[in-house]
């Protein structure tokens, strides 16, 4: 800091007080007792100001800046306006020994010795208040901390609550005024030595701002600047300007300066980290190298070292301390010493204070600066004002003189290299040097300051005039705008230092890098690139690099902007210059082709005698009208070619119509019956498939497909037969299921009967039309196939509980496998099958009812049906249970219909059986109410629910352990489909020798037996036709042949069939004979109803058993059979 004199002037009295006005373009000073006003710009006097009539003590301006008050010795305080007119008086008891105005409400404050006054613009009269001691000053400040100066010649500091901060600061004068600044950053302070001293706000003093010949009585700092008046107790007036030097050191990144003169702040420039170091005393120099932070104070120098080695680690520590008052012009720190800088000397001293060496040079040190080195032998760059350039190192005796100019050196700088020198010399010229053989190779006007860049050997940069100028090589300057000075330049960052504060400017080194690369030197671009330019100057590199056949730096260069597409093409160069092509005219135009240069890459493929890559080229880019000018009158083949990619463009583009036209016209007739089946175009197919010959099968086939998905048969048919494609004809009307064509096809083509009916088979069993399916199996031969649909079928039925139609599959099932068995290799399998699923469909048929009573709300048949049904089942399940059927819901339904009907014995043994099953929860209190209520009944069954066996007249139990036949005879029962009762019918067998038509023969001869009388007697009249039964009749002895055969061995235990013989068979009636006429292989079966009165109804189809009255109530209701569903109206068994 040094104080530097404006102007100066001097009153006839003792100035005792002064102010500025809030702009600081006037200041006021109490001198006798006028008012002087002066201009602080020159220090002219404007305007004496006379109204006091003895000594003005003290004068304040209102922060408005509208008007000033002074106070005397005349007891009075005078308001002035800024226009320097008087404009209120009042006065006091006593002299007034200060004034003030509030900054914000502008009220006065007068003080006299014993009391003060308050006065405001808004009111006439003043309010006083008496004080009981002597008033000296009042004083309104912006800061939180006060300030006291006293005659005991110290300095203390209080918080505004009254405690004090620190310890009191001596001062060995006695103070008469203090000052803070604008922003309370410094203290003035004067009184008894005759001088203005500075002092941090901590009360640390920094200098003396000028010395003065009589007592410093007041001192005042402009407002929001660094200029400082002073006066005197002889009437001098001074007015000083404050330079505060900027104190700073720089070392790469690394940046330490000086702040509120007693700290040290380190900045790193990229990470724009800081860190403070206090040193309580004024920093006079800075200095930093590497880890390394040396700082000097006024009576010592301090080196700090970093805690560790990482660059990017800010925590300082104390290394050591040298106790020594040092005088330099410049200091510069190493690994392990100081450098005093001492106008014509250097001093090399260790941290210990200890000086190792000292160098005596011809002229002023101009400038200094640490190059790097070993620890304890770095080396110096040293310029002097007579223009020599020298390197020492620390460790030797010897300068080295590097080159001598004719000017003097402000800046140098060395490459990194080592290899070349910028200088900037007293006429603000940047020259370079190459050091080795101190050849000036160029130089620059208007610089003040130069730096290398530390990442690249050729480019540097200067400032000067308000510039930065980027130099690259022996290139031209590039110009941008910068206010400061460099001060370093690191890859793209410059680090500029403005005014007080140093920041990193990013500069894209886009200007050097277009200049190598207008002179071709690829690699050298690429080198400046990476220092930091934006990507589109990256992928201009790569590409002009990539069209030079700089192959290297383009890959590098559009590895940076990530361009796979290039990356691709350069690999794939490479590739082919590893096998052997040598050929640059043809890289270079795969690289123009890439860029969209495609006419300079046709003329090189041309060239290069490829013509056939340029064509590809046009073609592929559709620019077909430059493909044909490049092609001429050339090979018909090709310029078919082009036509047919010129329609796969208009295709790709959404114009079909186009599309087709010229793939018509290049002959690629399959492209276009594509396109036109694609969009439905009908009549454009008709038109190709009329105009093509029957020999080309492969674009009529297609034209056919497209026809059959547009739904046109007709023109898929004329097509076929053009081309006599009888078997696509035959696949179309089965698609299409035009079975009559395609019957009346097979008939004329017997071979393709399994391409018919296979299909038409499936098609109704998809449709229900099972029986027809069947037919249409048998007839293409595939037997299998209808089981394997029909099993299918009925396991889906079983597993979604539709048993009646499960049983209506299974009864199918076994009609099938019966018209198998006929084969003789399957006749025993098919046979068991058949039986099989006979039995099948009778228990799912008879669980039906079992099921609806169960599950639903409600029954639909009697109870003595369900009875006789439940019985059935469990006769009948008697090992495995089928699928689906549950025996917990059949002794369930048993036991409710037994107990309903009286058999109670029946209904204990069903509950007890139920009491050993796992049974749905909704039937267990049910379960457990009847196992209770049954024991209350006798344990018999009803006699009228015995069933009779009708062969020997046996009344079998309700539970037989031998199933569903006679305990005695072993005769099975033949039950009603319906009702499940035992119908009247006894089963009998043909004598050995006797044909299915013999029998059928006689029994239908009906051969007279003894003459029986009629009981019918007819009475005819007139009106009315009547019959009339006679039972006074004695009715005809039984002399029945077949009752004589129903005779067994009583108690056998193997079942003996009846076996009628020709006689037998001749006194049968016709009516009371049923015969199921099964197919072969099976033998016809023959049942004789012994009570032919009660008439029975047999099934032609599947020839089950009904009483005819049920059979006829059921048909009505069905309108077919309710086993078989054969319907009424069917002719055929």
């Amino acid at each position: 800091m040094r104080a530097v004199l404006t102007w100066r002037d001097k009153a006839e009295q003792c100035v005792y007080d002064l102010a500025f006005k809030p702009d600081g373009t006037q200041l006021i000073l109490a001198a006798g007792n006028r008012l002087l006003v002066y201009d602080t710009s020159d220090g002219t006097l404007l305007q004496p100001l006379k109204g006091h009539k003895d000594t003005v003590y003290c004068v304040a301006y209102a922060k408005d800046g509208k008007r000033f008050a002074s106070g005397s010795a005349d007891k009075s305080v005078i308001i002035w306006t800024s226009k320097l007119e008087g404009i209120l008086k009042y006065t006091h008891n006593d002299s007034i020994q200060c004034v003030s105005y509030n900054p914000v409400t502008h009220q006065l404050a007068s003080c006299s010795s014993s009391d003060f006054g308050l006065w405001s613009p808004e009111q006439k009269s003043v309010s006083k208040h008496k004080s009981s001691s002597k008033i000296t000053c009042c004083r309104e400040e912006h800061n939180d901390i006060l300030a006291v100066a006293d005659w005991g010649q110290k300095l203390s500091f209080y918080q505004l609550s009254g405690k004090q901060i620190g310890k009191d600061r001596s001062l060995n004068f006695d103070p008469c005024c203090l000052s803070y600044f604008t922003k309370g950053e410094y203290i003035l302070l004067g009184g008894s030595d005759k001088q203005v001293s500075l002092f941090t706000k901590d009360g640390v003093r920094l200098g003396t701002v000028g010395e003065q010949n009589s007592w410093v009585w007041t001192c005042k700092v402009k407002p929001d600047s660094n200029y400082v008046v002073v006066g005197c107790q002889d009437g001098t007036i001074s007015f000083y300007q404050l330079i505060f030097s900027t104190v700073h050191g720089l070392y790469k990144d690394r940046y330490a300066y000086r702040d509120s003169m007693t700290d040290v702040i380190v900045q790193h420039l990229i990470t724009e980290q800081k860190v403070r170091i206090k040193c309580k005393e004024l920093v006079k120099k800075i200095a930093i190298y590497k880890n390394r932070l040396a700082v000097q104070l006024p009576e010592k120098i301090l080196i700090h070292e970093l805690y560790s080695d990482d660059s990017l680690d800010m925590r300082y520590r104390m290394k050591e301390k040298i106790v020594r008052k040092f005088e330099c012009n410049l200091l510069v720190v190493c690994a392990d010493h100081i450098i005093l800088c001492q106008e014509k000397r250097l001093q090399c001293l260790s941290f210990s204070g200890v000086k190792e060496r000292e160098w005596q040079m011809e002229s002023l040190i101009r400038y200094i600066k640490v190059i790097g080195g070993p620890p304890g032998r770095e080396g110096l760059l040293v310029g002097l004002k007579n223009g020599q350039i020298l390197k020492i190192f620390v460790d030797s005796l010897f300068a080295i003189v590097l080159l001598k100019q004719a000017t003097a050196v402000r800046c140098l700088d060395m490459s990194a290299s080592r290899n070349k020198l910028a200088v900037v010399d007293e006429n603000d010229t940047c020259l370079v040097y190459d050091i080795h053989t101190k050849e000036l190779l160029f130089q620059e006007p208007n610089a003040n300051s130069v730096a290398w860049n530390t990442q690249c050997e050729d480019m540097l940069c200067f400032s000067g005039g308000g510039y930065l100028n980027i130099k690259a090589s022996t290139f031209p300057v590039h110009q941008q705008k910068l206010q400061g000075f460099v001060v370093g330049y690191n890859g793209s960052r410059i680090f500029c230092l403005h005014a007080f504060s140093m920041s990193a400017v990013e500069v894209p080194q886009s200007a050097p890098m277009y200049q190598y690369l207008d002179r071709k030197m690829f690699r050298e671009a690429y080198q400046i690139a990476c220092l930091g330019v934006t990507d589109t100057d990256w992928r201009e590199l790569a590409m002009e690099a990539l069209e030079g056949l700089e192959f290297e730096t383009a890959k590098k260069a559009f590895t940076r902007v990530q361009d796979l597409r290039y990356l691709e093409l350069i690999n794939s160069i490479e590739e082919r210059k590893k096998r052997g092509e040598t050929n640059n005219d043809l890289f270079l135009a795969d690289v123009f082709s890439y860029q969209g240069k495609f006419h300079e890459a046709a003329r090189l493929y041309k060239r290069s005698g490829h013509e056939n890559l340029a064509l590809d080229m046009y073609t592929d880019l559709r620019m077909f009208e430059y493909a044909k000018d490049f092609l001429g009158s050339g090979d018909p083949k090709e310029t078919k070619m082009l036509i047919t990619k010129q329609a796969d463009w208009a295709r790709n583009i959404n114009e079909p119509k186009a599309a087709v036209e010229m793939y018509i016209s290049a002959g690629e007739h399959g492209k276009a019956i594509e396109i036109s089946g694609d969009h439905g175009w009908v009549d454009t197919l008709i038109d190709i498939a009329r105009k093509l010959d029957k020999a080309e099968r492969e674009p009529l086939l297609m034209c056919a497909h497209y026809f059959k998905k547009l739904d046109n048969p007709g023109y898929a048919a004329e097509t076929y037969l053009k081309i006599g494609d009888l078997k696509s004809l035959v696949h179309l009307h089965v698609d299409t299921q035009r079975w009559d064509e395609a019957f009346a096809l097979g008939e004329k083509h017997p071979e393709f009967k399994d391409d018919i009916y296979v299909p038409y088979a499936q098609w109704l069993a998809e449709n229900d039309r099972f029986e027809e399916a069947q037919k249409a199996f048998h007839k293409a031969g595939r037997q299998g196939e209808a089981v394997r649909v029909l099993e299918q079928l009925t396991h889906n039925a079983v597993v979604e509980s539709r048993f009646n139609d499960a049983a209506y599959y299974y009864w199918m099932l076994s009609m099938q496998c019966l018209d198998i068995a006929q084969d003789p290799a399957q006749k025993d399998v098919m046979l068991g099958k058949f039986h099989h699923f006979q039995h099948l469909a009778e228990l799912y048929h008879g669980y039906h009812a079992i099921q609806r009573y169960t599950e639903e709300p409600f029954s639909f048949h009697l109870p003595e049906t369900l009875f006789n049904i439940s019985r059935f089942l469990l006769h009948s399940l008697t090992k495995d249970t089928p699928l689906g059927i549950s025996k917990a819901n059949t002794l369930f339904t048993l036991a409710k219909q037994s107990k309903a009907l009286g058999a109670y014995k029946l209904a204990r043994h069903a509950y007890d059986k139920l009491q050993g099953l796992h049974t749905p929860a909704r039937f267990q209190k049910s379960i457990e109410l009847g196992s209770l209520t049954i024991r209350s009944k006798p344990f018999q069954d009803s006699e009228e629910l015995v069933p009779l066996c009708y062969r020997c007249s046996t009344n079998n139990p309700l539970l037989n352990n031998l199933g569903n036949v006679c305990i005695n005879c072993r005769q099975p029962f033949v039950f009603s489909a319906s009702s499940y009762e035992v119908l009247h019918l006894v089963e009998f067998y043909l004598e050995e020798g006797i044909t299915d038509e013999e029998a059928v023969s006689l029994i239908d001869l009906e051969a007279p037996r003894h003459k029986r009388e009629n009981k019918w007697q007819e009475i005819a009249s007139n009106t009315s036709q009547t019959l009339r039964l006679d039972e006074t009749l004695d009715s005809m002895g039984d002399d029945d042949p077949f009752t004589a055969k129903l005779s067994f061995e009583q108690g056998g235990l193997e079942f003996v069939p009846v076996v009628v013989n020709r006689s037998v068979l001749r006194s049968m009636s016709r009516r009371d004979v049923l015969i199921k006429r099964w197919p072969p292989p099976l033998r016809w079966q023959y049942f004789r109803s012994l009570l032919p009165d009660a008439s029975i109804t047999m099934c032609p189809s599947c020839f089950q058993m009904f009483h005819s009255e049920d059979y006829e109530l059921l048909v009505l209701q069905h309108t077919c059979c309710p086993y078989c569903r054969r319907r009424i109206d069917d002719p055929s068994p």
